[in-house]
């Protein structure tokens, strides 16, 4: 009994000893299944990099509830290891806006706004008004952080605003129009995410205009109208120059207030079957899908039901491609297979697959709102939705492509009626340019913060088995427990049996 005693008192020591000693040398192992407390290759670049020094203000409140609390001790931690890895060309401060107006007032000029937290005390809810908020400064520059939320991604805000500041000449990204493509104005987050390490430039092709010499990479998003053939043979002479193309392109389109589906035809369909790439005209139906809003007349009454839309296939299946890498979901509306029918001599990458329950349905095509899939109607398997193309031979593109068969995947729409899409679907565009750009380090820092964790669809044998798992498992158990509780008390009295007769 000493012996447990003194074991246990010496691991309550050790324990204690290892974290007075991470407090001090701020050192702290990563358990976590996407390093999230490890910082990347790519901060620790950005920090290498600072030729000038980076002021970093923290304008947090003090006296939080606990859970906030936490927030600013995790991002002290950060800091710390930020203004170890920068060699002396990071400094960082805490500042409590509520301990003075002076201090209120430098934090709105910051652009740290207060922010309203339910408190409560003795059974009462009151709000306090506190500041989460950072801004960070190198020379005149400053980009601020309005506010950091519990859970947020400390280490990707952190280091894009310190990379927005100290980055003198950012590339050049090019988004062609003149085919019925969406202005920037309609891609908000798009802009919002790339106006960080990107200047973004509109692109119209004329008869005595070609693509710019100072654009590496060109995005072509969802055209709607026919292209000229002068038009295409300018995006055949970019490619083989070594110019790199993004591509998002409709093979159909669908309306839901028709309930009907069509192929599109622009013209860039032939030309890359040139280069060996296939879109087929056909609707990828997943049963991993996003759901739309049926309404539904019941006399006077309009009643509103969320109903799963295969046509939205949600792509959770992604390669190991530094593009796809690290995101966990991306939306598509009516995309297409993406199929390569080339020869050996170009590299085809697939980038993201339909679930194991998915199909492709020719068009046209009329979409039965009620209708009840079966695992019949969805026997395909990882049907490829995006892809990379590379290759370097004569008659072969020379730069890199980037297809996707969705062309509406990152658009908003006019500002008066944009609609959010998904986070990943604007990491996967950046991803791509980031890859095209040959800075795949930023590409693991932005998608290293974990969005969502979603439920594998089962299948409906394994519904059923888990179903009778579920219903006969107990009994199974309590039948055999009592079976073996049975044969214990036999054996019980048989030795009573025993004793009694030897005695006797």
């Amino acid at each position: 009994m000493k012996k447990f005693y003194l074991s246990t008192f010496l691991i309550i020591v050790l324990v204690i000893v290892v974290n007075l000693l991470s407090e001090v040398f701020h050192f702290r192992l990563d358990f976590t299944e996407g390093n999230q407390y490890t910082l990347s290759k790519a901060t620790k670049r950005i920090l290498n990099d600072l030729e000038d020094p980076v002021t970093v203000k923290a304008y947090f409140s003090k006296n939080l509830p606990p859970e906030v609390q936490k927030v600013r001790q995790d991002f002290q931690e950060i800091l710390i290891e930020y203004a170890n890895l920068a060699n002396g060309m990071l400094i960082f401060k805490f500042i409590d806006p509520n301990e003075s107006e002076a201090n209120e007032r430098e934090a709105a000029q910051s652009g740290i706004q207060p922010v309203m937290l339910n408190i409560r005390e003795k059974d009462q809810v009151k709000q306090q008004k506190a500041f989460l908020g950072v801004s960070v400064s190198q020379g005149e520059n400053i980009e601020a952080i309005p506010i950091i939320r519990p859970g947020a991604a400390m280490e990707f805000s952190l280091s894009m605003a310190i990379k927005k500041i100290s980055t003198l000449d950012k590339e050049t990204i090019g988004f062609l129009r003149g085919h019925g493509e969406p202005p920037l104005s309609e891609m908000q987050q798009l802009g919002i995410q790339l106006q960080v390490l990107y200047n973004s430039v509109e692109v119209f092709l004329s008869d005595t205009s070609s693509i710019p010499d100072n654009l590496r990479t060109l995005a072509i998003i969802a055209p709607r109208d026919t292209f000229p053939i002068q038009h295409i043979n300018k995006l055949d002479q970019f490619v083989k120059k070594g110019g790199n193309l993004i591509l998002a392109i409709n093979r159909v389109e669908g309306s839901l207030q028709s309930n009907y589906g069509r192929q599109v035809q622009t013209g860039l369909e032939n030309w890359l079957l040139l280069k060996g790439i296939e879109i087929s005209p056909e609707f990828v139906v997943d049963a991993n899908c996003a759901t739309i809003t049926v309404e539904e007349q019941q006399g006077v009454f309009t009643l509103q039901s969320e109903i799963a839309f295969p046509y939205l296939p949600i792509i959770s299946k992604f390669s190991g491609h530094p593009i796809s890498t690290g995101l966990e979901t991306v939306v598509f509306e009516f995309a297409s297979p993406v199929k390569y029918i080339g020869d050996t001599s170009n590299q085809f990458t697939p980038l993201l697959f339909s679930s194991e329950m998915s199909n492709s349905l020719s068009s046209p095509q009329y979409f039965d709102i009620q209708k009840e899939w079966t695992e019949q109607d969805l026997p395909l398997n990882g049907v490829v939705l995006g892809a990379v193309l590379e290759g370097n031979n004569e008659g072969n593109a020379q730069g890199k492509l980037v297809i996707f068969s969705d062309g509406d995947f990152i658009v908003n729409g006019p500002e008066q009626q944009a609609q959010p899409v998904q986070p990943d679907n604007v990491n996967l565009f950046s991803n791509a340019l980031d890859w095209l750009s040959d800075d795949t380090g930023l590409i693991e820092l932005r998608t290293k913060t974990v969005t969502s964790r979603p439920i594998d669809e089962l299948t409906d044998s394994t519904k059923t088995i888990l179903k009778y798992m579920n219903f006969g498992l107990p009994l199974f158990l309590v039948v055999f427990y009592g079976i073996l509780r049975f044969q214990k008390n036999r054996k019980r009295r048989l030795m009573r049996s025993r004793l009694n007769y030897e005695e006797d």
